[in-house]
């Protein structure tokens, strides 16, 4: 018998993840999933996976995925019955909703009037309180004089919060730990809020020294039924964005669950919540929770609650969206096992975890019992810098904590990601930690328990020439369209061949060679540089096998116009190829000079949005010179080092592109 499908067409106003996610589960209820994008989308991985894909041009964010007035001309183009908004974009924008319905589209989430209430963080606030769930204490009045912040911020005290009052995700967050901070801080998030939410309203809370962030998902319908589905602990955080998290929380225990789950309820029935949503608290060690916020859509972590639970969140949705009831018990409320889902972001480890951009050569995420991988990419995907820079989440599931924590070690160490940067070194030493294992994952928990970056020992370093030494083999007999002087170095290696003589190949980085020879047995490079020996086998094109009698490390292998890049456990490794001496011309730069000491340039693609200096201004060592905004986030640039500034080549507004000159500063 063919089960009933609450509609028969839904499109996604969505990109990356959420969407393939989103897809997959119309196409198992039986309903057509039509996608949307933008101009620089046409080829992603969404667009592929929906049944239909709609164009609605443009690039950046504001001219694609946040034009609701374009979205909803495509599903009525395309027919579509329902719409789910995904999160983030227009996901809590209740005009964006209340279109939608009068356009006679099912909206898939809350009521406009409940995301007015919920989505405003000072009237969730409000809200809650006056059914008596307890609230972070701060300022969260209207009135938004300058003056006026500065004399709550001084009420208040340091360190304190500065939050955006229309949105979430870090964007538009400051800590403010000294006073003397608190202007530029206030400007900075007023800016960040109104480029990333399209309001600059703003609020004050008191920080909290090391709590732990715990959320409750709940499910709603529009028959007055409201369930809490366990909890989820989101505490690890970079920049205010979770990069961990897991259900069960190690720190809630059954009662304190059913208080989570009891305020979780209060709040939602405050605002006549319906559809499924996110009440969020920050609790303390002493078992105190406070209301933080509730997101009134799908949140990126709900796998973990999918897992321990057994329910798929988005058919919940769906259903609730079309009128049906619930068809739930309390069984659902108690997880069973264990889940950890880690995000994965485009960002370079060795550049402050600045985003990434650039082609995908190599995209292998582990596979097997209890792992889950909801991706936006594959091999060959474009990232762009237009917008955010997470690629995918890995969920792992188990019957308890322990157990959950070394499968997904093991899943981490089997992930590889190649021709670009991405945090996978982050989450594996945050996953190895002991304070972890342990379960002490509070908010500061990356400042406490991670080490500052070490450099490599001389084993780590050798183990990765080597490494790169073998991919260089495989990757040469496919190098044949490198522009400028990349050809030159690589044909100067000599043709390419499996030959019982070693080959000697030169790193600008070592001042001997690297052997590298075919071994027959193996079907496989021997390299070696020292005691350090491993062969190297080709898995498929770009992705390598290092192998020891210790052990085996996947990782890929690119290359780039002097040499050639790796994706080592430690983050991406990248050597440049040099001739061997006999062929070496002499003088000329030394190895690692650059010609280029005073340029600062642009750590990434994006826009100018603050110019913080004037031509012939003196400035600091470190100071912010400039201020630019990429994948929705704003970042500083600085100055290297005291000087003064000679040329400024931008101005605010200005798009540029990873590597443009910004300014030219003149040492002191």
């Amino acid at each position: 018998m063919a089960l009933k499908r609450p509609f028969k067409s839904l499109l996604i106003a969505n990109r990356g993840e959420i969407a393939v996610r989103v897809a997959r589960t119309c196409r198992a209820m039986g309903i057509r999933s039509i996608g949307i994008y933008s101009d620089a989308d046409k080829h992603a991985l969404h667009v592929k996976t929906c049944d239909e894909a709609v164009a609605i041009g443009g690039v950046a964010a504001r001219d694609s995925y946040l034009r609701g007035d374009k979205i909803i001309a495509a599903a009525r183009r395309a027919g579509a019955q329902a719409l789910h908004p995904g999160y983030g974009f227009l996901s809590e924008n209740a005009a964006f909703a209340q279109a939608c319905a009068d356009a006679g589209i099912a909206f898939v989430g809350p009521s406009p009037r409940a995301m007015r209430a919920m989505g405003d963080k000072i009237a969730a606030k409000e809200s809650v309180a006056a059914v008596g769930v307890p609230v972070v204490p701060g300022f969260s009045e209207r009135i938004q004089s300058h003056e006026r912040l500065k004399e709550e911020a001084q009420r208040i005290g340091t360190p304190l919060l500065i939050k955006a009052a229309a949105g979430g995700g870090g964007r538009g967050m400051r800590l403010v730990t000294d006073l003397q901070d608190l202007d530029e801080a206030l400007e900075g998030a007023r800016r960040e809020a109104l480029a990333a939410f399209g309001d600059g309203t703003i609020f004050l809370e008191r920080y909290l020294a090391s709590p732990r962030h715990i959320e409750v998902q709940i499910l709603a319908d529009q028959h007055g039924q409201c369930y809490a589905l366990g909890e989820r602990e989101c505490s690890i955080q970079r920049r205010y964005q979770k990069i961990v998290e897991e259900s069960p929380s190690p720190a809630v225990d059954t009662p304190l669950r059913e208080q989570l789950q009891a305020a979780a309820i209060k709040a939602a029935r405050s605002v006549d919540y319906t559809n499924a949503g996110t009440v969020e608290f920050m609790l303390e060690r002493d078992g105190r929770f406070y209301f933080l916020e509730m997101n009134a859509r799908l949140q990126v972590e709900h796998p973990v609650t999918e897992a321990v639970t057994g329910l798929d969140l988005v058919r919940e949705q769906i259903n609730i969206a079309a009128g049906e009831r619930l068809q739930l018990d309390e069984a659902f409320t108690v997880p069973r096992g264990h889940a950890i889902e880690v995000r994965l972001y485009a960002e370079d480890p060795d550049h402050d975890f600045l985003p990434a951009s650039g082609t995908i050569t190599v995209f292998a995420p582990p596979e097997g019992p209890g792992i889950r991988n909801d991706v936006a990419v594959t091999q060959g995907s474009e990232v762009s810098s237009n917008y955010d820079p997470m690629l995918g989440k890995l969920i792992v599931y188990d019957r308890n904590r322990a157990e959950c924590i070394q499968r997904l070690r093991s899943a981490l160490d089997d992930y590889v990601v190649g021709g670009i940067a991405t945090n996978l070194p982050l989450l594996r030493s945050i996953v190895n930690s002991p304070a972890f294992a342990s379960g002490e994952t509070t908010t500061d928990f990356l400042e406490l328990h991670l080490a500052p970056h070490k450099l490599p020992t001389k084993a780590q370093a050798a183990a990765a020439l080597v490494a790169a030494a073998g991919a260089l083999q495989y990757l040469q007999s496919t190098t044949h369209d490198l522009s400028g002087g990349a050809s030159d170095i690589w044909q100067s290696l000599g043709a390419w061949r499996h030959a019982g003589a070693s080959r000697e190949i030169f790193f600008a980085e070592y001042e001997g060679p690297v052997h590298a020879v075919w071994d027959y047995e193996h079907a496989a490079w021997r390299c070696s540089l020292g005691r350090s020996e491993a062969l190297i086998q080709e898995v498929q094109p770009g992705l390598f096998l290092f192998r020891t009698p210790k052990e085996a490390v996947k990782f890929a292998g690119w290359s780039t116009p002097d040499g050639l890049a790796i994706s080592w456990q430690d983050g991406i490794r990248r050597f440049r190829l040099q001739p061997s001496p006999a062929a070496t011309h002499q003088g000329g730069h030394k190895p690692g000079e650059s010609g280029s000491a005073g340029l600062v340039s642009a750590p990434m693609s994006g826009t100018i949005v603050k110019v913080l200096v004037k031509p012939n201004d003196a400035v600091n060592a470190l100071q912010v010179i400039i201020v630019m905004e990429a994948m929705k986030m704003e970042h500083s640039i600085v100055a290297p080092y005291a000087g003064t500034v000679r040329v400024l080549k931008v101005g605010e507004g200005d798009t540029v592109a990873a590597g443009d000159v910004l300014a030219e500063i003149s040492e002191a």
